[in-house]
């Protein structure tokens, strides 16, 4: 790569941050109005964050304990903390697909950068994530799993993932803005990739076809897995490896998704 084109992405760069720090009051506005309705209206309130990760965690322990709970140690852990990486990245996508269609009466009056509306989305989502961690000490502690230093550690996949999810909704918000079909295509596709991240069974029951594209390819396997092996200390869960990939999968999904929002941004007044 040339200088001068290093350069002029430098100077790019700096330009973005510069803009960011701009309207940093309206991000953080908007992260909070973000919290604020997330739970309007709501009887609980924020206590839902604790709820309903508890309360979806039983379900599944319930349908299929019979399963797998001799095979997996900790089964209680292992079932939610599957469940809590997975719903704050569906959570995080979800909400970010509709950050731009969401706010077109505002984008159409004043000149705001778009992708402030889409990182508050997925920002929003990291701190109710944060919280909905006391539901997972709360299990912790009833089932006397040992809290050791490894726990420092899980702030490596949440920030991964942090990174993954600002990228794919990047990515997923300007393709909403010219194909609002992927709305109904992404629900499919969470699905699916709930189903094949081996959040309440373990990859090792899987033909070993399978069980290569899981655990080489699904980027949801990479942060579950880390995640787990931090506060389990599952053996053969969590090597450098894994967290090579990890950090691969968000700057891939980051590059993809500020590439094709920066192209099609000043298209946006058209379509929403």
């Amino acid at each position: 790569m040339g200088t001068d084109k290093m350069t002029k992405i430098f100077n790019k760069t700096i330009e973005r941050i510069k803009t960011f720090f701009k309207y940093r009051e309206l991000f953080f506005q908007l992260v909070s109005k973000n919290i604020k309705l997330k739970y309007r209206r709501s009887v609980f309130g924020y206590l839902w964050t604790v709820l309903n990760p508890l309360l979806s965690m039983l379900v599944i322990y319930t349908v299929f304990s019979q399963l797998f709970s001799r095979s997996i140690p900790n089964f209680p852990i292992y079932i939610l903390s599957g469940q809590l990486i997975f719903h704050f990245m569906t959570g995080a996508v979800s909400t970010a697909m509709s950050s731009i269609t969401g706010h077109a009466a505002l984008l159409k009056k004043i000149y705001i950068p778009k992708y402030i509306f889409t990182l508050s989305q997925v920002t929003s989502e990291l701190i109710v994530f944060f919280f909905s961690l006391i539901s997972f000490l709360i299990v912790v502690i009833i089932s006397k799993t040992p809290i050791t230093i490894r726990y420092l550690y899980v702030i490596i996949p949440i920030i991964q993932l942090y990174v993954f999810c600002i990228g794919l909704g990047l990515f997923l918000a300007q393709t909403a803005v010219f194909f609002r079909d992927i709305y109904y295509i992404w629900h499919i596709v969470s699905t699916a990739w709930m189903f094949l991240s081996c959040i309440f069974y373990s990859v090792d029951i899987l033909p070993e076809n399978v069980k290569h594209i899981i655990t080489h390819y699904n980027p949801m396997y990479f942060y579950i897995t880390m995640f787990r092996n931090f506060t389990m200390g599952a053996p053969g869960m969590g090597s450098l490896d894994l967290v090579i990939r990890g950090a691969v999968a968000a700057v891939s999904a980051l590059f993809l998704g500020l590439v094709t929002f920066s192209i099609n941004k000043n298209k946006f007044i058209l379509y929403i």
